[in-house]
């Protein structure tokens, strides 16, 4: 839009001064330019008078609950300012209730979902009617036309879904938003994983670039071999993410034909001699290698044999290597391996994660410390592994990253090993706890709140207490 004229006038006159172009009637006119420019604002911010339009339609009725005024005024307070990394969780537990965004609360919170996608997966049960309405109005809004409306469904197991039948679901499929139709596909995948997939299959022709890969992500809850021929056939699809994808589900299935081929090729690239693993890297990239998901081109300042070696020893079957090279996983890190060590320790750590293989994440843990594979483990493992390194680690980058990958809620032992941290470095560097004492004010039940505020007295445990009081008195009022 175009600036008025006034607007104009004003940038002009301030641009060669008050005393060069005068303001009429005014004692003090640098007073007064700064004060019509203030008015000028308002009315552009406000808008313009529209040259013809239809009166907007009101916003339709809500179905859905609004939170409680104090989860309101809480929400408002985070969106002010207030503990903000907290955001995403006060929207988790309100969907998961079912409740709604009061409408006054709608602008500010769409605005920050504009700019942060990360927070989006729930706005379209919160925002209800009056935030879609405000969506079509903005297209800066739009995103939220795509999210879930309703709280994930409840398929029952073994309904299957048949176009045209009943129960409502096959509208959701072939009219509902995008969000709706990923939140009705990983519902039935939960339920019953062949019927999801058959549907899936029924139509991916005709689906968007966008929402095969979606879509392709969803069937990662209960992936099975019966997936195989389906992943396969998707290996071949033109868009790259979803061959991506395709081939990253197909890298968990052990028996699967891609971990065959990649079992093959690699078979020729290692040995053990001298009581170290000796490497050859592939120096090639056909077209069969970039089929099963090896990207030809590497990164700026990575060589092309490098790469092409970390994705495939990525992709391998991780039970391919004991059985090649004549070692348990945990001997098998700990050996040196010639010149190529970075590469397959690094594709060794993405198997593991990939494959989601507690006993490698287990033992490449041991020798590397990292959150991505902490997460592999057991909850159980995860927390105990955890707290041991906390124990014995000091606080530093590594530490925090760590603890990143111990997902929330922590129990009491990566809790009290944490706290007991932040005690012990209270005294020596209190300057340098910021961090640790934010994660845990996120990350621990916040039902723990009074142990902590009994705990010790300093500063940083207070925080850490306060924080987790915050977060039970904001489940508190959303429940």
């Amino acid at each position: 839009m175009n600036a008025p004229p006034e607007w104009e006038e004003l940038v002009s006159t301030a641009l060669v001064g008050t005393d060069r172009r005068p303001l009429a009637g005014t004692a003090a006119p640098e007073a007064e330019l700064l004060e019509r420019a203030a008015v000028q604002t308002v009315r552009m911010r406000a808008g313009r008078r529209p040259l013809a339009a239809e009166p907007v339609a009101a916003a339709p009725p809500e179905d859905r609950p609004v939170v409680s005024r104090p989860a309101a005024d809480r929400l408002a307070r985070i969106l002010g300012g207030e503990q903000p990394r907290l955001l995403p969780e006060w929207l988790r537990v309100a969907a998961g209730h079912g409740r709604r965004v009061p409408p006054h609360l709608l602008p500010e919170l769409l605005d920050q979902a504009a700019r942060d996608r990360s927070i989006r997966p729930h706005l379209g049960v919160l925002a209800g009617n009056r935030g879609r309405w405000l969506a079509g109005l903005n297209p800066a809004w739009g995103f939220l036309l795509n999210e879930p409306t309703a709280p994930v469904p409840t398929v029952p197991a073994g309904a299957g879904v048949v176009p045209g039948g009943s129960g409502g679901a096959p509208d959701v499929w072939e009219l509902g938003a995008p969000g709706d139709r990923r939140a009705f596909l990983a519902a039935l995948r939960a339920a019953d994983p062949a019927a999801a997939r058959s549907l899936l299959a029924r139509g991916w022709a005709k689906e968007t670039p966008d929402d095969r890969a979606a879509f392709l992500e969803i069937l990662a809850d209960r992936l099975s071999p019966d997936d195989e021929p389906f992943l396969e056939a998707a290996l071949d699809d033109r868009r790259r993410e979803v061959r991506q994808l395709a081939a990253d589900l197909l890298t968990r299935l052990p028996g699967s034909r891609l971990a065959a081929r990649m079992a093959e090729r690699v078979t020729g690239w290692f040995a053990v001699e001298d009581g170290r693993i000796r490497v050859t890297p592939p120096t090639a990239c056909d077209a069969a290698t970039e089929r099963d998901g090896i990207r030809a081109r590497p990164p700026h300042g990575t060589g092309e044999r490098s790469w092409w070696l970390q994705q495939a020893v990525a992709r391998t079957p991780l039970g391919v290597w004991p059985r090649l090279l004549g070692r348990p996983p945990g001997e098998l890190v700990r050996m040196r391996i010639t010149d190529w060590g970075r590469e397959v320790m690094a594709g060794w750590v993405r198997a593991a994660v990939l494959q989601g293989d507690p006993e490698w994440a287990r033992e490449l843990f041991a020798h590397d410390p990292l959150a991505d594979l902490l997460a592999v483990l057991p909850a159980a493992e995860r927390e105990r592994v955890a707290a041991g390194f906390v124990r014995r680690h000091g606080l530093d980058g590594q530490l925090i990253m760590v603890l990143g990958g111990a997902a929330a809620p922590w129990g009491p032992e990566l809790a009290s090993a944490v706290l007991e941290k932040i005690i012990e470095v209270s005294g020596t560097q209190p300057w340098n706890l910021g961090e640790l004492t934010r994660l845990a004010g996120e990350r621990v039940d916040p039902a723990l709140y009074g142990e902590a505020e009994r705990l010790s007295p300093e500063p940083p445990v207070q925080e850490v207490a306060a924080l987790l009081r915050f977060r039970y008195d904001m489940v508190k009022e959303l429940s």
